[in-house]
């Protein structure tokens, strides 16, 4: 027997629900949107209108029930792009959008709230300071899981920035079991302080971020930097896949404070792959693109930890330097970062001539345990590998070090370890039981390392490429390199493996 079904008008408000089923609501313009996310149960339907503007600090209600509440564009989705692919401002006007009249979130969440889906609805920054999506909450309010909201989907949602103001923070990640993904984050950017496309400090996870463009100034994805309120939080069980991170190249020069594209500061079980990450120069910061830096960034935070994170299929490119680990926090008690893969990625462009700093592709130190390097391709102009911690007489070693099937430039320094040296002497002052084999290291001398590495000129190495000068970096089948490597393959980046990874991306 069919269901009945009810017509419930509220205001400017239409419900239809069927019995025993869920609703279908109608906001449209001029409608009251947090009297519909008040009202709505789960399982419902909240549909705007395309190109309705919602002024006010919505919030997130929490409901009993499993059931996501759904909130969406009217647009129909053959007008939307698939549920695989990312939205992008040219499709604004399919879309409701949804902004803040003051500093406070366009849209936050209540302790507890649960299963609310976004899709396809744009956010709009108005040059505040703040935030302009608060999931979770990252102060001292938020002090027991049992309040942290969980649950939360945002798909195809578009976040932009106010384009002469800026914004602080796109989406405040202090929730649990979050996604989001097939988004456009855009124009995140303060002067005089950070701003992120994305941050979480004081959430648990798990959190998915997949085939997005992320755009900030500051860091486009953090995790740490800030003390958690939940006792011995660390968030955990992050990936990150197929996202597009990158910073305007128009900010280069003006007031807008640039620091990194990605960073960890206490974070645990994160995959980090087939990401596309690039424009990162020296301004507030040196210009490293990636960093696993613990940090207890209050003090209060001891436990902070960055471990078992996996960063590989990944390519970073046009960057004043690559990539920076610190063990230990160097200025307040801390745990140690450990266990930390770099693998099968491409580094194009690291050149500090063009972006400032130091051209590095490695800088590692304060004794971080169990970094593994392998298989990955770097065009840099700086040092290989710089290594650093406690003094010349006492250095700090760097344990369970791995370097292994790497091809990169040597320049001036190669491996060097600071107040030691190049070549040997560094690798037995900081890696005194590491693993340095079966990498290429162009323009450098054999007998400055350990035996089993590769030590080509510059030109040789460009002519094992097969088109360097148009970024293919696969090697020729005439390389000796093809079959040199540790594991009977070749060394350095597998480009097939690299490009089906980075296929995700915008699909």
């Amino acid at each position: 027997m069919a269901a009945a079904v009810a017509v419930l008008t509220i205001g400017l408000l239409t419900a239809t629900r069927a019995t025993l089923g869920a609703a279908t609501i109608s906001v449209p313009a001029g409608s009251d949107l947090q009297d519909a996310l008040n009202r709505a149960q789960p399982g419902d339907l909240l549909v705007l209108d395309p190109g309705a503007q919602y002024i006010g600090n919505f919030v997130l209600p929490a409901k009993l029930g499993t059931q996501p509440i759904t909130v969406r564009t009217r647009t129909p989705d053959n007008r939307l792009p698939p549920s695989t692919a990312r939205i992008d401002p040219s499709m604004v006007q399919l879309l409701p959008v949804i902004t803040s009249p003051n500093n406070q979130p366009a849209l936050r969440t209540d302790p507890g709230a649960s299963h609310w889906r976004f899709v396809a609805v744009a956010f709009m920054g108005n040059g505040a300071a703040g935030d302009l999506i608060e999931l979770g909450d990252g102060s001292s309010a938020q002090n027991e899981l049992e309040s942290v909201p969980q649950d939360l989907v945002f798909d195809r949602v578009l976040i932009q920035g106010d384009p002469e103001k800026g914004q602080k923070r796109g989406i405040a990640l202090n929730s649990g079991s979050t996604t989001i993904k097939n988004s456009y984050i855009s124009d995140i950017k303060t002067a005089g302080q950070e701003s992120q496309a994305i941050a979480g400090w004081n959430g648990p996870g798990p959190y998915t971020i997949e085939n997005n463009f992320l755009e900030a100034a500051g860091i486009d994805i953090l995790f740490g930097g800030a003390d958690p309120a939940i006792p011995d939080l660390i968030p955990a069980d992050i990936v990150v896949r197929g996202n597009h991170l990158s910073k305007n190249v128009d900010w280069r020069g003006t007031k807008w404070t640039v620091k990194n594209l990605f960073e960890l500061k206490s974070a645990r079980r994160v995959l980090v792959e087939g990401n596309l990450m690039e424009y990162c120069w020296s301004a507030a910061q040196p210009g490293y693109a990636v960093l696993f830096t613990v940090r207890n960034s209050n003090g209060k935070a001891p436990f902070s930890t960055v471990e078992h994170v996996v960063f590989r299929n990944n390519i970073v490119r046009h960057v004043a330097a690559a990539i920076n680990i610190l063990g230990i926090d160097d200025l307040k008690p801390s745990g140690q970062a450990n266990d930390i893969l770099i693998a099968n990625n491409l580094f194009d462009d690291v050149n500090h001539k063009r972006w400032g700093g130091n051209g590095a592709f490695l800088q590692v130190g304060n004794a971080p345990l169990n970094v593994r390097v392998d298989h990955n391709t770097v065009v840099q102009s700086g040092n290989v590998v710089t290594a650093y911690g406690g003094t010349a007489k006492t250095p700090k070693p760097i344990n369970e070090f791995q370097f292994t099937n790497n091809i990169a430039s040597h320049n001036a320094y190669g491996i060097f370890g600071n107040s030691v040296g190049v070549g040997k002497p560094a690798i037995a002052a900081y890696f005194p039981d590491g693993e340095i084999t079966s990498n290429v290291l162009a323009g450098g001398q054999a007998s400055r390392y350990p035996a089993g590495n590769f030590f080509p000129s510059a030109t040789q190495l460009l002519a094992d490429f097969v088109d360097a000068a148009k970024g293919n970096y696969q090697l020729n089948d005439r390389s000796a390199y093809r079959r040199a490597a540790s594991d009977g393959s070749a060394i350095g980046v597998n480009v097939e493996q690299l490009r089906r990874a980075m296929s995700a991306q915008d699909r």
